[in-house]
């Protein structure tokens, strides 16, 4: 077994302290959508530790859009929670790129959004810029709506209620400017829809 020099040693325990207090970070709730984490979220980018008694951190935050409100309360939060793990100095930098995409939304985050009554982003097969479109405002399963490409379309906004990809746009900002309201044609309930950034 090789010991690890003293330089390797803090340089590991930085490490393992950074992931320890990234998941601090990103356990807090979303001021919007609080049914999400930000790690959920995926705004959440990094946690370096700053010093040598590393009593002093740098967050890495990236909004959902530049100019998006909820950031000074997302970096009150981060700051209130990790000072409460023990973190004496807490900096919250907006980092904007790589520009966040709702593809940073978690696997876990999509579930807890359709659970929570919010028809998650829809997922695409390549990346890259998401297309956008003024036409179709009725979605049907199979069709893609006329939101996406010929080459690429994009998948119903399904339903969170009934499932359903029959649904309709009825208007495309809703709560906050990341969500747009839509009805369920099937089961006529209204329902707010993440839209793909």
């Amino acid at each position: 077994m090789v010991t690890p020099t003293p330089l390797e040693a803090r340089l590991l325990e930085a490490r393992t302290l950074e992931a320890e207090l990234l998941e601090v970070a990103g356990s807090v709730p979303d001021p919007e959508l609080p049914v999400l984490t930000l790690r959920e979220l995926g705004v959440v980018r990094a946690v370096h530790v700053r010093g040598t008694d590393a009593d002093a951190v740098e967050v890495e935050l990236t909004p959902t859009y530049t100019g998006c409100p909820a950031i000074e309360a997302m970096s009150v939060d981060i700051e209130r929670v990790l000072r409460a793990h023990g973190v004496r100095e807490v900096t919250v930098r907006t980092v904007l790129a790589p520009a966040w995409s709702t593809d940073d939304i978690s696997a876990e985050g999509r579930r807890k959004l359709r659970e929570f009554g919010i028809a998650p982003p829809r997922t695409r097969s390549a990346s890259g810029p998401v297309p956008v479109t003024l036409g179709a405002t009725r979605t049907r399963a199979g069709t893609g709506g006329g939101t996406g490409t010929a080459a690429e379309p994009l998948e119903p906004v399904r339903c969170p209620h009934c499932g359903s990809g029959d649904t309709e746009l009825l208007s495309r900002f809703s709560s906050t400017a990341c969500k747009a309201l839509r009805r369920c044609l099937a089961c006529r309930e209204p329902f707010d829809h993440f839209k793909e950034l």
